[in-house]
């Protein structure tokens, strides 16, 4: 992941990240995500291994030696999570989720991951993500286009076999998807990489108070649901955001 350089924000000049929680960005979240199973395949931790997850057994695609010779680098598996948006459109939200499963499986197993098993238990997370919490419509035959080697019922067979390792915990809450969000935004400081900053456009400014407008209405429509007083009511209409 490159070094993102330090920027300071003045009275003339605002510097602001792209980056948030209920909308990551797309590439700085595969960077935290790849940089975080990087680390997380070198350390080892867990006890057994599965066969399931060893391409030895059961490979991906043909040309697969440079995969499980030897530890993947972070850039291996930035690349190998980015192809997996080429079969469908996924949300980049997906990815976060993904690694919660991922955080599941070595706990409940409890697993390590070396060269042979990481990219497929990555897809393997992936099959639960489109499965259970995307809104688009993904069939395993659309991945065995991607990876010539599997087949429908290899997926299948990988799927449910990470389903019961996990025992079956697929319900992924707002708050532990923010908990993950917050920790991998973390771990990125911690290994002392600084986050993407963008100068305050006119283009970023006017985004911003769209996203705030959107959400004082849902503040407010939300409160009309329930008795609001007259105290409340005005500061809604109180409440802007002044930008200049």
């Amino acid at each position: 992941m490159d070094h993102f350089s330090l920027k300071f924000s003045s009275c003339s000049t605002i510097f602001l990240e792209d980056s948030t929680a209920s909308c990551p960005d797309f590439e700085t979240t595969l960077h935290y995500v790849a940089l975080e199973l990087y680390f997380l395949i070198k350390e080892r931790k867990g006890i057994v291994s599965f066969t399931i997850f060893d391409e030895r057994v059961y490979p991906l695609e043909d040309e697969m030696e440079k995969y499980i010779r030897c530890d993947p680098s972070q850039t291996m598996i930035y690349e190998f999570i980015h192809s997996l948006f080429y079969v469908k459109i996924l949300n980049v939200a997906d990815v976060i989720k993904s690694r919660v499963y991922i955080q599941r499986l070595i706990q409940c197993a409890p697993m390590y991951i070396r060269p042979t098993t990481w990219r497929r238990i990555i897809l393997g997370a992936f099959l639960l993500v489109i499965k259970v919490g995307s809104n688009v419509a993904v069939c395993n035959e659309d991945l065995c286009m991607r990876f010539e080697k599997t087949t429908v019922d290899d997926l299948n067979k990988l799927e449910m076999y990470f389903l019961r390792l996990i025992d079956y915990d697929t319900n992924i809450s707002k708050s532990v998807y923010t908990r993950f969000y917050f920790r991998l935004r973390d771990f990125i400081v911690s290994h002392g990489l600084s986050l993407p900053t963008y100068l305050l456009d006119r283009k970023r400014a006017w985004d911003l108070q769209a996203l705030s407008r959107m959400e004082q209405y849902e503040v407010f429509y939300t409160g009309m649901t329930r008795s609001v007083s007259v105290d409340d009511v005005t500061t809604l209409q109180r409440t802007r955001a002044i930008l200049s």
